[in-house]
């Protein structure tokens, strides 16, 4: 019965945006220093993918920057990773500074990573009560977002979309993108850093804890293993399956989406303080697949901490469960920072 009403108003929720664009299919072989002319674009991606997990320190590997400006309480620097697309290559975030500090503890900081297509003010009262408790939270904008989209977008379809190496690469960017706000915090003397992501969020910011050593602590709130499994299955991107589902299987996209999927990277989690948080109704990020990255923390013995939440994806943000999470999510940081 509960289910079936979360559900319900889950669909509901999910219909109030009516301005999906459905872009066509396309390898955006060129995205990835590929030949766009191959004769077999999929062979192409596939090897890839393949060198992406080997080596995939140098795929987000980040140069330094000292090029970044504060004004009041935006922070802008530039993105490591330059697209055709001018303003994607500026990256802005908002800064909410510590109130206080608590007595004995270092300067603590949160990176805060929203959902896809997040509106203007998404996150910012949970930021607000980060600094209340004493933590500086960063909310760092995802690339194609508000500022940073391109004239011909009315939403950041081209974060996610149908072009397999345009996906592949924009989320790539948004690991070095944050992966930069963190070294901004590092230069500002914070001594413990830690990260949240929300949603798809919570993908870029597994991606960035993977592969960032100063990130003390990681909570991922709502959490699959597969960035193609979402894409394929969830309700939130059913137009994107209907696109990308006469061109290749699952199967497929997921070997393609490998490098932007947490999966391999568990085990480099080891050793950090880890929050999975999933929503028992979740219709965008199946609960299955919620269920299956918890199980593989357990199987492969990496501490973490699980929290499971009694709504669905959009709902989450919705009273009364937005408090219950935020509770979950501001009880692990200010034990873990």
């Amino acid at each position: 019965m509960i289910g079936r009403s979360i559900h319900a108003w889950e669909r509901r929720l999910a219909q109030v945006d009516t301005n999906r664009a459905v872009l066509p299919f396309d390898w955006g072989l060129e995205w990835l220093g590929r030949d766009p002319a191959s004769s077999d674009p999929a062979a192409e991606i596939s090897a890839w993918a393949a060198e992406q997990l080997v080596r995939s320190d140098q795929l987000y590997a980040t140069p330094a920057t000292d090029d970044y400006e504060l004004r009041g309480d935006v922070l802008r620097f530039p993105s490591a990773l330059e697209t055709p697309h001018r303003m994607n290559n500026t990256v802005t975030a908002r800064v909410f500074p510590a109130r206080s500090k608590a007595l004995g503890k270092p300067r603590r900081a949160v990176i805060v990573l929203p959902q896809w297509n997040y509106p203007a003010e998404g996150h910012v009262g949970l930021c607000q009560l980060f600094a209340r408790l004493g933590i500086t939270a960063v909310r760092v904008s995802l690339p194609y977002h508000y500022e940073r989209r391109p004239p011909e977008l009315e939403r950041a379809e081209y974060l996610l979309s149908a072009n397999i190496g345009r996906t592949l690469q924009a989320n790539r960017q948004a690991v070095m993108d944050t992966r930069r706000a963190v070294g901004w915090l590092a230069r500002e003397g914070y001594e413990r850093i830690g990260i949240l992501g929300t949603s798809l969020g919570s993908c870029i910011a597994a991606l960035t804890m993977s592969h960032e050593p100063c990130i003390a602590a990681g909570a991922f709130n709502l959490v699959s293993p597969y960035f193609a499994d979402v894409v394929w299955r969830g309700l939130t991107t059913q137009h994107l399956r209907a696109e990308l589902e006469g061109h290749l299987t699952l199967e497929a996209l997921r070997d393609y989406w490998l490098p932007i999927s947490p999966w391999p990277f568990i085990e480099r989690l080891r050793g950090r303080g880890v929050l999975l948080v999933y929503a028992l109704y979740d219709l965008s990020f199946p609960v299955d697949l919620s269920r299956d990255v918890i199980r593989e923390f357990g199987r492969r013995e990496v501490p973490h901490e699980a929290a499971a939440l009694p709504c669905g994806h959009y709902t989450t943000a919705r009273a009364p469960f937005k408090y219950l999470d935020a509770y979950y999510l501001t009880k692990f940081f200010t034990k873990r920072l």
